[in-house]
């Protein structure tokens, strides 16, 4: 028995109907400290190059440190969700409009939602060759799905939201939390709650033949 009883999920469900859950966010239930630690023992078993586990996970649970978060996160998200979106000229389109108007509910109640979590890594890549950067954000972010991953096991949500790193807001919510912001560069910003219902669906996705390369592009 865990501390927040799984779902009965296979594994094609649960890679297929973990959402960024934004409007479905529950935030009045509280979230215990002890299955956010349980969602994140699972996730530290992710891979990380050469074994660093250079990682460091912050939850904010404080009412003002999470508004003062929230107020940094608008700063770049309300021009970002009023700028004009582009268009593929396929499926994606249709679902534009509801996306953001998903993203602007969770601007708007970011500091409502329960826990919010920074996942930070070892380092700052800025400058760095693309082979070095991808091999530094790829020491955090299997890490950080899985902990998405482990929260919808267990009837929680979250979205993967970056807009505070944008200017100095990274280098504000460091200062706002004590992160040592010359030595750890933070990965992005994860509301966490349970959700309200946990029948989500598959997305409506490009067809992977589509976005396939055999030998050649």
């Amino acid at each position: 028995m865990t501390s927040s009883e799984p779902l009965n999920l296979t594994v094609d469900e649960l890679l297929t109907t973990t959402r960024s859950v934004r409007k479905r966010l529950d935030l009045e239930k509280p979230v215990p400290r002890e299955v956010l630690l349980e969602c994140l023992d699972l996730a530290l078993q992710a891979p990380t190059g050469s074994n660093s586990q250079g990682w460091q996970w912050v939850f904010v649970e404080d009412p003002e440190k999470k508004k003062a978060i929230a107020d940094v996160y608008r700063i770049a998200a309300n021009p970002y969700l009023a700028a004009p979106k582009p268009q593929y000229g396929d499926s994606r389109d249709e679902r534009t409009p509801l996306v953001v108007d998903s993203a602007k509910f969770l601007s708007d109640h970011l500091h409502e939602v329960p826990v919010l979590m920074i996942p930070c890594l070892e380092g700052r890549p800025d400058g760095a060759p693309a082979g070095m950067s991808a091999g530094f954000w790829g020491s955090l972010m299997p890490a950080a799905w899985s902990f998405m991953l482990a929260l919808r096991s267990r009837g929680l949500g979250s979205a993967w939201t970056s807009l505070h790193l944008m200017g100095d807001g990274e280098k504000q919510v460091a200062d706002l939390l004590g992160i040592p912001f010359d030595k750890y560069s933070q990965g992005g910003l994860f509301p966490v709650a349970y959700t309200k219902g946990t029948d989500f669906k598959k997305a409506k996705r490009l067809p992977a033949e589509q976005l396939t390369h055999w030998d050649t592009w």
